[in-house]
């Protein structure tokens, strides 16, 4: 007796394509200064040891920080006034040196419709201004465009072109000039939408004015905090872009980093073929 195929498997026999949505780790990329670097170099070469079969084999070794990367931030990321969300006690959450509570183990893996707020498309730039502060108003243009905006359980990615600087680590982590992104008023449309995660093409996903540094970060606070709401940071969302796909599946699958507060991810699009 022959069962019915299952319609994810349908879909994905139908042809699939993968777009890259992440930028790839490498020694020297651009890095928040609250963060140790990425560092990675060869500990074995080939020919260091030969097997007598004349086999060989080169490993390397890996440091870097849970939020270096494209990656995504754990509920235990941030607090506010000693709190985490759900009213959990950061203090005694960590105790021990790893979070009992919401630990990046417990990050999702994520298999969801998204849509991409293409706000730089909004205003008719490439890149969006240094320090630039994207609004609610900016998202729903952009939501418009895209001919449709996120709803519960969704993820939404914002662009602000600012990928494009990522060769350039000065210009990308902006200290004297600023980066765009969120700014409240954009993380509250995004909480009142009820939103899975959400994502940005830069450093910290909101907007950095110019010699502010990280020094306050409020749409951290409302969307991790208050909200439960995973952030996704250094994404590359030029090719979607490029390609004029707004609303596309979601695939995500975090390291279980038990008691960690982040973890590196390959976030892609699957487009039909």
């Amino acid at each position: 007796m022959t069962r019915p195929q299952d319609p994810l498997l349908s879909a994905v026999a139908g042809g699939v394509r993968l777009i890259e949505l992440g930028q790839p780790f490498f020694t020297g990329m651009p890095c928040s200064p609250n963060h140790p670097g990425f560092r990675m170099t060869l500990i074995r070469r080939h020919g260091d040891m030969r097997r007598p079969d004349g086999g060989s084999a080169a490993n390397e070794i890996i440091v870097t920080g849970g939020h270096v990367g494209t990656h995504i931030d754990a509920l235990s990321h941030v607090s506010h006034d000693g709190k985490l969300h759900g009213d959990v006690d950061a203090a005694e959450a960590q105790q021990g040196g790893v979070f009992r509570t919401h630990g990046a183990e417990n990050l999702p893996g994520l298999l969801r419709r998204a849509v991409l707020l293409d706000v730089a498309a909004v205003h008719g730039v490439p890149t969006l201004e240094p320090g630039y502060g994207v609004t609610a108003e900016d998202l729903d243009a952009a939501a418009k465009r895209a001919g449709t905006e996120p709803g519960a359980g969704d993820v939404a990615l914002i662009r602000t072109g600012w990928a494009r600087n990522f060769d350039d680590p000065v210009s990308y982590m902006g200290k004297e000039t600023g980066v765009p992104g969120a700014t409240t008023s954009a993380a509250e449309w995004l909480a009142a939408r009820g939103v899975v995660a959400t994502g940005a093409d830069t450093t910290a996903y909101e907007q950095i004015p110019a010699g502010a540094g990280h020094a306050v970060l409020p749409v951290h606070r409302i969307l991790l905090v208050q909200s439960g709401i995973f952030i996704m940071e250094h994404l590359n969302l030029e090719a979607v872009a490029e390609e004029g796909v707004h609303e596309f599946v979601f695939v995500l699958a975090p390291l279980r980093i038990v008691g960690g507060t982040g973890s590196p991810v390959r976030p892609l699009a699957a487009v039909s073929a």
